[in-house]
């Protein structure tokens, strides 16, 4: 076993806060990876506390775990990441938060006003959506999900 392989499944557990069982999972999910030691004990990088934490983060603002594997996989297995790894992904999903927050900054916008879901029962719908002009783009609240109003 390679001399970096040095901290159990509890202790892993203990410096993450998650259940040992999330660890197990997320290792079947290729996020970590484990060697087992004589005694058949999985054995892990010190690195992978960081690797689930980062896994943490990334769930709580709602990427996905095909998505953070996706991220991880980029990430050497057998080594440490580098400040140069960690840059270089969080890159990638900076310009996907960038994108969520825009789209969240536009729902929050829509929101406020009309979104074309065809109720026409607010009087601004007169004005945003006349003759449910929104319901010709399909079903559902047109502008939430993108359109843009026609311009009168």
């Amino acid at each position: 076993m390679a001399a970096t392989i040095n901290i159990s499944i509890g202790q892993l557990a203990e410096r993450t806060g998650l259940s040992v069982s999330a660890i197990r999972y997320y290792e079947t999910q290729g996020l970590i990876f484990s060697e087992r030691s004589s005694g058949g004990q999985r054995r892990f990088l010190r690195s992978d506390i960081r690797r689930l934490s980062f896994v943490m983060i990334a769930q709580q603002v709602g990427f996905t775990i095909d998505q953070i594997c996706s991220q991880l996989d980029s990430l050497p297995e057998k080594r440490t990441p580098t400040k140069q790894d960690w840059e270089r992904m969080g890159r990638k999903f900076r310009k996907e938060l960038d994108q969520k927050i825009e789209s969240l900054n536009k729902m929050r916008t829509l929101l406020d006003g009309c979104i074309g879901c065809g109720c026409l029962s607010l009087k601004k719908c007169s004005l945003y959506n006349p003759q449910d002009r929104a319901s010709t783009r399909g079903s559902g609240p047109r502008y939430l999900m993108g359109d843009e109003p026609e311009k009168l």
